[in-house]
């Protein structure tokens, strides 16, 4: 596929994969990018996932037609785009290999055997690299979301090799909105990494980009100012929707109740978006999605073994790794003695910034009573 005159694509589709890195729900796959410059020297951009050794080869020397790459562009080692380096350099050995000092520190953990010689390239940030017609620019994004992370912009046809930044779950030919699992793929695993994703922003507004090329996910080369809204309003932990996001977990269908009661009114009430979320049975990283996406979050989970449920426990575990702040939380609480959910949950965000609590807790003893029906009133118009 040619992105350029001189860039193209020589990525592959993964079909069969269930989890990627072993947890994330794919169902519609995975792409591995990869690109190619052809210019008087020719660089390889990252090879791809160690099942796709053959496909993405193949690929390689149908672009090259018959030539031989003088460079190979390591951007992130993380074995989907690593994997290939040793196969590679078996077929072209006398490429030179270009990243950073952390990436030639994690290529030797990876390939223990590997010795690159003076075919070893080591870059700074800013430092530029020139290909003839096509001058590079190293761009270090430490943390986005490993330490030895760089992208790569390419001035003479505005292109930003972007890294895992911009990349998405699916396969290249998936047909769905883009924002839906660029959103879950980036909380579940750049989100953390938030003031560092701010940083990398304020670094590419200061490059003439046309066209974004990341390792996972489509080229992107329009409308380029919506995606990078996004990012920085995700970096930023910003409200991306007005909206109340309902996550809960039930034992016997009393606290699900509950959640549902709270849901209705606030459609009565007019809340622009309602989502509900049953965690024990939904997507952990989509009910993270909704928890960031929105502005408004309610957790309803039962007192468990003095302690609470351990789906709950996950979920705000998941937020709390990833620096969730900026939001308004209430909470609805079950327990048939000793009710001490409510207190659990609120104290597991205490290190998190900017939580503003609702003054109206729900706080149900076995089964919603007609005091609980009145308090979730409350709730619901505390929340609009």
């Amino acid at each position: 596929m040619n992105i350029t005159n001189d860039i193209f694509y020589i990525g592959v589709n993964d079909r069969e994969i269930d989890l990627f890195e072993g947890q994330y729900d794919v169902p519609n796959g995975m792409a591995y990018n990869s690109y190619v410059i052809m210019d008087e020297k020719i660089a390889v951009f990252d090879t791809v996932d160690g099942n796709f050794t053959a496909p993405w080869l193949d690929n390689l020397r149908k672009v090259l037609g018959g030539r031989k790459p003088d460079y190979l562009i390591v951007q992130h080692m993380e074995p989907d785009h690593s994997a290939n380096i040793l196969n590679f350099l078996k077929e072209y050995p006398d490429t030179t290999v270009v990243g950073n000092a952390k990436t030639f520190t994690m290529m030797s953990n990876f390939f223990e055997d590997l010795d690159l010689g003076d075919k070893k390239l080591v870059v700074k940030d800013g430092e530029k690299l020139s290909l003839g017609r096509h001058e590079l620019t190293f761009v270090f994004a430490a943390m986005v979301h490993w330490p030895e992370v760089m992208m790569t912009y390419d001035s003479t046809d505005k292109v930003f090799f972007s890294a895992d930044a911009f990349g998405k779950f699916g396969t290249l030919d998936t047909d769905e909105d883009w924002a839906c699992e660029a959103r879950r793929y980036y909380f579940g695993i750049v989100g953390k990494y938030g003031a560092q994703v701010q940083t990398l922003l304020k670094k590419a507004s200061a490059l003439d980009i046309n066209i974004i090329c990341p390792l996972h996910g489509p080229v992107l080369d329009d409308n380029l100012g919506y995606y990078l809204g996004l990012y920085n309003t995700w970096s930023g932990y910003g409200v991306e929707s007005e909206g109340v996001f309902i996550a809960y977990t039930s034992v016997y269908g009393n606290t699900r109740k509950a959640a549902e009661l709270l849901a209705e009114k606030l459609r009565e009430k007019g809340c622009p978006k309602v989502a509900v979320a049953d965690l024990a049975r939904e997507d952990m990283a989509e009910s993270v999605e909704d928890a960031f996406r929105y502005g408004k979050l309610v957790l309803a989970t039962t007192t468990y073994n003095a302690d609470i449920f351990p789906f709950m426990k996950h979920f705000i575990l998941d937020l709390t790794e990833r620096n969730y702040q900026n939001r308004t939380i209430g909470l609805i609480e079950n327990g048939s003695w000793a009710a001490t959910a409510a207190k659990v949950m609120k104290s597991m965000f205490e290190k998190s910034k900017n939580i503003t609590w609702l003054e109206n807790t729900v706080s149900i003893k076995s089964a919603v009573k007609a005091e609980n029906i009145a308090q979730i009133e409350a709730m619901a118009q505390e929340l609009i």
